[in-house]
């Protein structure tokens, strides 16, 4: 086996060599066969886009490929596009975020909600997708499954327990084993692996059992087994459909707006808040939906035997996992200052982010000049008040003491804990992002592009929203949703202005498309991490994911067809989108002269 391992590590370095070697060379001719500007941008782009798929460089690495390599626009322009207000926004969440899991928050919140919805599998289901997908709205995906996870195994080893296998089933596990390897996939334990027992059994007295008994014993066996998937496989699933409510629960939510500001400067209508009124809705709806999905799949819900009761073995179980919870919580102690003071700087930061510019009513902001209050600005001045705010409570009789000691007070969030739980690498991969669309729209290629999408014109924009979504759903399946939602954008709205349709009606689907990845554990990293707990097969997340996918689709269709368009304006082809299109329109001509000619000298 570790000769197995080595082997594959070599083969996977020498394709990241090649991919390194030759992908630079076999693009050579898109150089050619464009106008320079043009040209030297697709490089890049497609250059981009093959690295990370391939990871062949780390994300992060990857987005800085525009400074060296775009050649377009100078290094004072193409720079400052990784320092948005944008990536301040997002950097902001992430900063709150870090002060919620330095003080425990959300570890308290999640169990107290568990502790609310009962111990029940389908309620216990509902409540860990709800406890994650909330989380999910402002910390990452990642780190609210990574943090839901130990809980969940917890609380199901209280309802099931684990119990040794037996000689068969460990002769079957490893014949099993072999097979998985070679597939690089995890070994998922047995059924049998899942029983719950408070003591060991003979197995003379097991071989006793009437043949009744061992039926039931069996679907007994089958209904645990499912519902440890039921549990594990709902958690990154509410993860990747929590961040799509809020505009900083995930980046391709920001990676929008900035490319926004890029191609349409007028466009004010996606805020905070704006998005809020028109995502939660959705986030909750699919949440429910996906609940009942897996819920049913699983065995949470039984709706054939629904009013049958309830074994003791079945009461005792949820009975101890009760006493989990609470006894986790208990844990925990009384609230402290610094979960109260974290509580309402979060607090506040949500409700003054919403309540900048609501669009339906006059925001806080319009109190001071236009342009100076953005949410980026709203977040920062909210988290600096962290790195100060003392973290115990302080006393008035300090100053009046002469004699207390002159210990300094430790505040909610230092910078050290900051600078090592912020992925810095997500601000570097959004930069990278804004380049990017910065550079299609100084070259003309965003231009270019828009003029070989007129087969698309005649789509109806409904049926148009069905396709991107999908697309770009199956799309991130096998890529980054970072990376994905980059490549898109561009196109979605050069495809907009083409179909005459506010370019928000394609742009918001394909945005959120990017997080709907439930089928591969490769999808996203809370699919992963949920896989890499052994008790899942890719089949597990294919059948389940299918379904979710499909439910994804047609909610966002409903959404967007719907609520979304008074929202957004979506009725009508906007005057913000309608100047860039004038533009293209005198430019377009232009470039396709130019692209002719070149093509004729080649």
């Amino acid at each position: 086996m570790a000769a197995l391992g080595a082997l594959v590590k070599k083969a996977w370095s020498v394709r990241r060599f090649v991919v390194l070697l030759c992908a630079p060379l076999a693009l050579v001719p898109i150089l050619l066969s464009l106008p320079p500007k043009e040209g030297r941008c697709l490089y890049v782009i497609l250059l981009m886009a093959l690295y990370w798929c391939t990871e062949a460089l780390p994300l992060a690495v990857t987005a800085l490929l525009p400074i060296p390599f775009l050649g377009i626009l100078p290094s004072n322009k193409v720079c400052p596009q990784y320092f948005l207000d944008t990536n301040f926004l997002f950097l902001s969440g992430l900063i709150m975020a870090s002060a919620i899991e330095e003080w425990n928050l959300h570890r308290r919140i999640a169990l107290r909600v568990l502790m609310l919805v009962g111990v029940q599998p389908a309620r216990l289901i509902l409540g860990m997708m709800l406890t994650t997908s909330f989380l999910s709205m402002w910390l990452s995906n990642t780190a609210s499954t990574a943090m839901m996870l130990p809980i969940a195994n917890a609380i199901l080893k209280s309802l099931f327990g684990e119990k040794d296998t037996s000689k068969d089933m460990n002769r079957e596990n490893e014949e099993n084993q072999a097979s998985l390897q070679q597939n690089k996939l995890y070994t998922v334990p047995t059924e049998m692996q899942f029983l719950a027992s408070t003591e060991d059994k003979d197995l003379a007295e097991e071989k006793e059992l009437s043949s009744d008994a061992l039926s039931d014993l069996k679907k007994e066996e089958e209904y645990k087994t499912n519902i440890w998937k039921g549990f594990l496989i709902s958690i990154p699933y509410a993860a990747s459909i929590g961040g799509t409510a809020t505009l900083t629960g995930t980046a391709p939510n920001l990676i929008l707006l900035g490319q926004l500001k890029s191609y349409f400067p007028e466009c004010d209508v996606v805020n905070f808040g704006s998005w809020f009124m028109f995502a939660f809705p959705l986030m909750l709806i699919f949440l429910l939906m996906g609940w009942l999905w897996i819920s049913i799949l699983y065995g949470g819900i039984n709706l054939r035997g629904w009013k049958t009761k309830k074994s003791n073995i079945r009461v005792d179980a949820e009975a101890r996992a009760k006493e989990v919870i609470k006894e986790d919580y208990q844990k925990l102690g009384p609230t402290k200052f610094a979960e109260q003071a974290i509580f309402f700087f979060f607090c506040m930061f949500a409700i003054m982010l919403f309540s900048r510019d609501p669009k339906f009513i006059p925001g806080w902001a319009s109190l001071f000049a236009p342009g100076f209050i953005s949410d980026a600005v709203t977040g920062i001045t909210i988290v600096i008040i962290l790195f100060f705010f003392p973290s115990q409570k302080p006393s008035f009789r300090w100053w009046f003491d002469l004699k207390a000691p002159n210990t300094e007070t430790q505040p909610l969030l230092t910078w050290r804990k900051a600078q090592e739980t912020v992925p810095w690498n997500i601000i570097l991969l959004l930069g990278g992002g804004f380049a990017m669309a910065k550079g299609c729209e100084e070259s003309g290629l965003s231009v270019w592009i828009g003029g070989r999408l007129h087969p698309l014109e005649g789509v109806p924009p409904p049926v148009a929203v069905i396709l991107i979504t999908v697309v770009i759903a199956l799309f991130t399946e096998f890529a980054s949703n970072t990376a994905t939602i980059i490549i898109f954008l561009p196109v979605l709205a050069e495809l907009a202005i083409r179909l005459k349709v506010n370019p928000l009606y394609l742009m918001i689907p394909g945005t959120i498309g990017c997080s709907y990845a439930f089928m591969l554990p490769v999808s996203t990293p809370p699919n992963s991490i949920a896989f890499s707990s052994g008790h899942l097969m890719v089949k597990d997340m294919a059948r389940t994911g299918l379904l979710m996918n499909l439910m994804g689709v047609l909610l966002l269709s409903l959404a967007m067809n719907t609520w979304a368009k008074s929202i957004f304006q979506l009725g009508t082809f906007p005057a913000w989108a309608n100047i860039h299109a004038e533009n293209a329109t005198s430019l377009v001509t232009a470039v396709e002269n130019v692209t002719l000619s070149a093509l004729n000298k080649i």
